[in-house]
């Protein structure tokens, strides 16, 4: 059992058990009480727990005998990193940093470089969405909307402001002259599991590029397979300007990236953003393997059946229970809203032996790892059917 007290500062709520291992889809505590994960480390461990290709591309980066050399001289992992993920998305330019909001920090800048030559300093405003979480850093946090995070540290950065998720207030919100980006995640992973409409991100595409405005899309949590496509946007036949990923990208391992234009990286000058750790060699050789095990057609096909699964398990405890007022989601990203606090939930469901976690006050969110077997996936929505209990 691990000990009451800690060293490390109070951030975050932690039940009085310590997890030493895991092993597929399960962890185990220091009891040796095991754990079904539908967290999988917030979306960050899509290949589970002791997966035997991931353990060998971590054994051989070690073997390779080069960490770090930080970014004053060419590494060869970061760049074919680079150049896969080039070959496999929109982009054109990658750069590399160490977590989800340190790449949403980096599209700010990135956008505001770009708008800058575009339309001198007037154009820097960053519009995001009602619902979003881009980051709980200074200029993420401005576009984040969770007023428990914000009100401590007001005041925010500047020039960032949140708009509904309505397409008819957001033209009348994003502006040719003042307006550098819109940010947005296809599905708000902390803001509720919502999935943004197809039809509302085609048109939404269409206003920025009309008004020569940037479209950041924040994949943070979405990208990577969980959906059944390696990026979410695909599936609204859509391309953005630039994207920020991080969590699944290097195994468990800290990394993030922002992929660009080329019409964006033509902006971006020697000095402008930089970073000591981002893209180095060790992480990056993880990362490799990690995009080609997730770039797999079966490896998504299998995301997109397990998830229809999941979801039809999800309908029926909703179409049979009252407590359950909402079901969203797609692939293996899924949202519950219930009627009593979501934290009540998430414990009952961790004394059964489910790990499953919120999505603010009422919602009940599921991560599972994206190699899940169909059994688990029953037995996961089994166990969360009884952590919420009749009506």
């Amino acid at each position: 059992m691990a000990s009451s007290s800690s060293a490390l500062l109070g951030v975050y709520r932690q039940p009085p058990v310590e997890m030493v291992r895991g092993a597929g889809v399960e962890l185990f505590d220091a009891d040796g009480k095991a754990y079904l994960d539908f967290v999988a480390g917030i979306a960050v461990n899509a290949l589970g727990y002791g997966d035997p290709g991931l353990t060998r591309a971590m054994h051989a980066a070690v073997d390779a005998s080069l960490i770090h050399t930080s970014n004053l001289y060419r590494t060869q992992p970061g760049e074919l990193l680079a150049e896969r993920l080039v070959e496999r998305s929109f982009a054109d330019k990658v750069f590399f940093c160490n977590s989800g909001g340190e790449a949403n920090e980096g599209a700010f800048k990135m956008a505001r470089r770009w708008a800058r030559q575009r339309g001198g300093p007037a154009k820097h405003e960053i519009i995001s969405l009602r619902g979003g979480f881009h980051g709980r850093l200074m200029g993420t946090l401005a576009a984040t909307d969770r007023p428990q995070y914000r009100a401590p540290f007001r005041p925010l950065a500047g020039g960032i402001s949140i708009c509904e998720r309505d397409i008819e207030e957001l033209r009348a919100a994003v502006e040719a002259e003042t307006t550098a980006a819109v940010i947005v995640e296809p599905i708000q992973g902390e803001g509720g599991v919502r999935v943004i409409e197809a039809e509302f991100l085609r048109d939404l595409r269409a206003l920025t590029q009309e008004r020569e405005v940037l479209l950041i899309l924040d994949e943070i949590q979405c990208g990577y397979g969980r959906t059944g496509t390696l990026w979410a946007h695909e599936q609204a036949t859509i391309k953005p300007d630039i994207m920020t990923v991080a969590k699944p990208m290097a195994g468990g391992l800290p990394m993030g990236a922002i992929l660009v234009t080329a019409d964006v990286a033509t902006a971006i000058q020697p000095g402008d953003h930089g970073t000591t750790f981002g893209g180095g060699p060790f992480v990056s050789s993880v990362a490799l393997h990690v995009l080609e095990r997730l770039s797999e057609p079966a490896l998504l096909a299998n995301v997109r059946a397990r998830g229809e699964v999941l979801r039809r398990e999800l309908d029926r405890m909703k179409d049979s229970n009252s407590r359950i007022r909402a079901v969203r989601g797609i692939g293996l990203m899924w949202g519950l809203d219930v009627v009593e606090p979501a934290r009540d939930v998430v414990a009952r469901a961790y004394d059964l032996g489910l790990l499953v976690c919120s999505a603010g006050d009422h919602t009940i969110r599921l991560l599972p790892p994206l190699v899940i077997a169909q059994d688990d996936v029953t037995k996961g929505a089994e166990l969360l059917a009884r952590a919420i209990g009749e009506a």
